[in-house]
């Protein structure tokens, strides 16, 4: 119900605004708004910039063509969305490595911090929520929308570092979410036995009860911190009841034994990862999740592509060194034969209780930190939509005059009725949601 409809509602019946969520759902009145589809986002990384010659399609759009690095999505052109000419216009503190990181999802500035990168300022943490984030919130607050976890977040040979480098999900500012990168792990979080459930309940209402006593001798400011340990605490009480409710609708995928997290696995790893995402939004535990492979300056070795350079120095070697080029074309082609895999399982997987698949409820998003390696561009970064379920016109590809990414997010938030105005920050925004439909 948009808010002309609300003031007129309230204008012919001549009730308060207050009383109108008591009635806005009662069905004689057809007020409430109409049930959405089933909508999920799966945001997936891939670092280092792109090769632009062997990337963007040289038509815009519905005649467009696969350059080499995309040509594994063939099968999927018809549902693809092609976006040139998207930017990270966020300046300020911090190397464009990790701004491009960092600031991807967020779209706004780092916070002041002492990791040094490649600039003359040294930077800390994103000061804002990434979009990720901010949509799994809006959808969690729905009671149609919500799920066990909201989020979750797979990483493919992400290492324990952290630093702005290797984080691009963030719950708020100050707030990096680490992605998991072992597959056993995140296994053990989505389908993991809680043993001594009524034990670890009785040791959280102890520590909610301690936490309360300590919140009476401490100053404001430490009250805050206080409470974001208070919200921990209510989080994990939570996901204890939503497990014990959960009923699968699939059982979890057997995974392959043994398999290390470590760089030559990678290709192992990544289609672990790929079924363990899908079989989570088969079972509803989330609908919101990203795929980090490796991290911005990643420096892993393609090693199973007979490829023994490390991937972020390969990237800075000039242009008219045609071997590594070609080197980098055929990683970016690996990591989208990755997104190929993703769209396939995703494809041929039916959408539980309704129609068609799960593709067809799922929007798909390819996205890089810089959009050229070797320059540390932060315009045009790659920005490729695959699937369905946001309401975009797919099938295309558009170029778009620099426009900020900020704004991309904004299209994102409004198809899920999520009616932001602004998102990261405010002055990037202007123009407001970019036509896609």
């Amino acid at each position: 119900m948009n808010a002309l409809r609300r003031r007129e509602f309230l204008k012919q019946v001549g009730i308060s605004a207050a009383a109108l969520p008591f009635v806005i759902g009662l069905p004689s009145l057809g007020l409430a708004s109409p049930a959405r589809p089933r909508q999920r986002l799966i945001i997936v990384f891939s670092p280092n910039g792109t090769i632009p010659q062997a990337f963007w399609p040289e038509q815009t759009g519905r005649d467009f063509k696969l350059k080499e690095i995309m040509e594994p999505l063939e099968p999927f052109r018809e549902r693809l969305l092609v976006l040139h000419g998207i930017c990270n216009k966020v300046r300020g503190d911090g190397d464009n490595h990790m701004r491009g990181m960092s600031c991807l999802l967020t779209g706004i500035e780092l916070f002041p911090g002492n990791i040094q990168g490649g600039s003359d300022t040294p930077a800390g943490w994103a000061s804002g929520i990434s979009i990720d984030q901010e949509l799994k919130n809006f959808f969690q607050r729905g009671e149609e929308t919500r799920t066990r976890f909201g989020s979750l977040e797979f990483g493919v040979g992400v290492t324990d570092r952290a630093d702005p480098w290797t984080r691009m999900s963030y719950g708020g500012p100050n707030q990096p979410i680490a992605p998991i990168s072992d597959p056993y792990q995140m296994y053990q979080k989505l389908y993991g036995q809680i043993k001594d459930k009524e034990a670890l309940q009785s040791v959280l209402d102890d520590l909610q009860q301690d936490l309360q006593k300590v919140c009476k001798l401490i100053s404001a400011e430490d009250r805050r911190l206080l409470e974001e340990h208070e919200a921990l605490v209510r989080q994990m009480e939570k996901e204890i009841t939503a497990a014990a409710r959960q009923k699968l609708r699939v059982g979890p995928p057997a995974l392959e034994e043994g398999v290390a997290d470590q760089n030559d696995n990678v290709p192992r790893l990544s289609r672990m990862q790929i079924d363990l995402l899908v079989n989570s939004f088969v079972n509803d535990m989330a609908r919101v999740a990203t795929l980090q492979y490796t991290k911005s300056v990643g420096q892993a070795r393609m090693n199973w592509l007979q490829i023994s350079d490390n991937h972020h120095s390969l990237s800075h070697e000039p242009d008219k060194d045609e071997a590594a080029m070609a080197k980098l074309v055929k990683i970016n082609k690996w990591f989208c034969g990755e997104l190929n895999y993703l769209l396939g399982k995703l494809s041929n997987t039916p959408e539980p209780g309704g129609e068609g698949t799960l593709l067809d409820d799922t929007l798909v998003i390819w996205a890089n930190e810089l959009g050229k390696g070797n320059s540390h561009t932060l315009d045009n970064i790659p920005f490729v939509l695959a699937g369905g379920g946001f309401g975009f016109e797919m099938g295309r590809s558009l170029k778009f005059d620099k426009v900020s990414h900020n704004r991309l997010f904004l299209s994102l938030a409004q198809a899920v009725g999520h009616p932001l105005a602004t998102f990261g920050k405010p002055a990037l925004c202007d123009g407001g949601p970019l036509k896609l439909s």
